[in-house]
């Protein structure tokens, strides 16, 4: 999973790094977890855009993939390691026992072949999915619940990941990617490993039009507006703009817009990294 830097043959390819995809085992996807995909171009129902900067990219198909990995104490085998268009990680295809296959997130050194299972009493070993109160302490972790039942929701990019550093009554303590340190309920389910495709942080789109494909339309600067359109628009020549704010008017440094009685802040145990 490294990144391979271009020849210069254009002014496109100067500054364009591209990832190797030595870890695909197939182009094809699974034809019965494929679902469509409707292109929205950031408008609503009426027509109206009330997103900015979408629209065009590449024709795409969802792949339905297992997050809550409920199929409990039944084996599965890896039979393909596959490219997702729609996220930075590497999903995989296993198949069941009795025939049934499904898309999981893969975690890093995943290889086709291997048995990966779900289960409480299950050995905490890359590709295995099991309760946080079920892990030993340290164990590194991705696909992390946040409810039990409802499927992971944490620490699903690639590279990512979350550590187990400690338990506390019916609550698991983990570090999350970004630092904060937090606690779950032990019932929560996480896979064991980290994400894989963890060089995806190192690649450089090389051009504008790359980003196209992606879905993604030209992004405009605030200073660079009127003041009829963004409070830091306007001014004679080229003005900073004052102090950062959004579109509508909120801070963008310093303010602090999470709730203070959200239900979760007391699970917090301290904040991530400024």
């Amino acid at each position: 999973m490294a990144v391979k830097k271009l020849k210069p043959t254009s002014a496109g390819q100067r500054f364009r790094s591209a990832p190797v995809f030595d870890e695909i085992t197939t182009a094809k996807p699974e034809k019965s977890l494929l679902e469509t995909i409707k292109k929205t171009g950031g408008r609503n129902s009426q027509g109206h855009r009330t997103m900015r900067y979408i629209g065009g990219g590449h024709k795409r198909k969802y792949r339905v993939i297992d997050f809550k990995r409920n199929r409990q104490d039944v084996s599965a085998t890896v039979t393909t390691i596959e490219y997702d268009p729609n996220r930075s990680a590497r999903i995989a295809l296993v198949q069941y026992e009795d025939g049934e296959k499904r898309y999981i997130i893969a975690p890093n050194a995943l290889k086709v072949g291997q048995v990966v299972v779900a289960g409480s009493s299950v050995a905490p070993e890359v590709g295995n999915a099991l309760p946080l109160g079920s892990m030993p302490i340290g164990t590194i972790v991705h696909n992390i619940e946040l409810t039990p039942g409802k499927g992971g929701q944490i620490a699903r990019s690639a590279g990512s990941y979350a550590q187990l550093v400690a338990r506390e009554g019916r609550y698991a303590i983990l570090k999350m990617p970004s630092g904060e340190m937090r606690m779950i309920l032990s019932t929560c389910i996480a896979t064991v490993g980290t994400v894989s495709n963890a060089s995806h942080m190192n690649v450089s789109l090389g051009k504008a039009g790359r980003r196209r494909w992606l879905g993604r339309r030209p992004r405009v600067r605030g200073v660079a507006m009127n003041p009829v359109d963004h409070p830091m628009g306007g001014g004679e020549g080229r003005s900073s703009g004052g102090q950062p704010r959004s579109r509508n008017g909120q801070f963008a440094k310093g303010l602090k817009t999470r709730d203070r009685n959200k239900y979760s802040e007391k699970l917090i145990i301290s904040r991530r990294k400024k």
